[in-house]
């Protein structure tokens, strides 16, 4: 056997078991579910929160992350049968956001990690012991939604001082209307404005629900947290600014022509779980995990709307804005 000759099988004895041992590991593949109450459309942004932060910790979809996505369009009902297929479908952990999504998980398994990505106010509803020491199988992070409607009436009565009737408008599928409904009553009540309560289950019935708002010549209105609202934001934002309704909802109420928008950075708190989903990944137990609760809210005023709608917007909240929409 010549030099050459020598070398190369000397090459594939002594290198070529290792290196070809080395090539055919494979890169450990994780598998999330994420249960959606909405649609992936209505969530797009938010979805994408959440994937940009999974990139933040090397998870990225295709390579070495599964993410099992399941949306129940806005009936709530089918959350236990979609949380079901998640769990047949061996994940890891399992994503969610709102109360019933989180509610629905929690009710399926007290294995499987869950990861609320945002829900409000979990120690009332009973989805966590403490914010501190959560317990269970349930993490993630909260705000509070009834305080934040409050604000919204709030802010309401500041730019237009007149107005003596406000509607809610709600979906009556969710557990916390109770709680929505007696917090904004009480500023309702030390506001001297009266509180009216309207309800929407699904898309299909904005439209009538606004023309209701308008007959009993309310021009002021709260557009509560809830995933069927928080999905359809643009839709209500029309339908109310064509009626001349002034609207108070969530941070994203305003970009999409709403008259106030107030509340957290969605985006960024979905972002936020892919922080507790790589501590899970890691080995942490998520009921050691602090729930962590929104700190941050944002203030945006749609000038464009106020003016179509004959408003001016008073100097005291335009100084406080976060963000003007001109």
């Amino acid at each position: 056997m010549n030099r050459r000759k020598l070398l190369i099988a000397l090459g594939a004895g002594a290198l070529g078991a290792p290196f070809a041992s080395f090539a055919q590991q494979q890169v450990k593949v994780r598998r999330i579910g994420f249960l959606g109450a909405i649609s992936a459309s209505g969530y797009a942004s938010q979805v994408e929160g959440f994937r940009s932060g999974l990139r933040d910790f090397g998870y990225v979809e295709g390579k070495n992350l599964v993410v099992e996505y399941r949306w129940a369009e806005g009936q709530y009902e089918r959350l236990p049968e979609l949380v079901a297929e998640l769990i047949r479908s061996k994940v890891e952990v399992i994503v969610t956001h709102g109360t019933p999504g989180t509610r629905a998980a929690k009710q399926a398994t007290t294995t499987i990690p869950i990861v609320m990505a945002t829900v409000a106010d979990p120690v009332a509803t009973g989805i966590v012991v403490s914010f501190a020491r959560p317990g269970g199988n349930i993490t993630g992070s909260t705000f509070s939604s009834p305080e934040l409607n409050a604000k919204r009436l709030d802010l309401l009565k500041e730019v237009m001082p007149q107005i003596t009737q406000a509607a809610i408008i709600l979906n009556p599928n969710n557990p916390l209307i109770a709680t929505h409904i007696k917090e904004t009553g009480i500023v309702a009540k030390a506001l001297k404005v009266g509180l009216q309560r309207f309800e929407v289950r699904g898309p299909d019935e904005f439209e009538a629900t606004i023309s209701s708002v308008a007959r009993a010549r309310i021009n002021a209105v709260v557009v509560s947290e809830d995933p069927v609202l928080i999905a359809n934001v643009a839709r209500i934002a029309v339908l109310a600014t064509k009626q001349r309704l002034a609207t108070a909802g969530n941070r994203e109420f305003a970009d999409a022509g709403g008259l106030i928008g107030y509340g957290v950075n969605f985006p960024a708190i979905f972002r936020r779980a892919a922080y507790f989903v790589d501590r899970i990944l890691k080995g942490a137990r998520p009921g050691d995990i602090p729930v962590e609760q929104a700190t941050r809210f944002e203030l945006i005023v749609n000038q464009k709307t106020a003016r179509a709608l004959g408003i001016k917007i008073p100097q005291s909240i335009l100084v406080r804005a976060d963000r003007v929409i001109e």
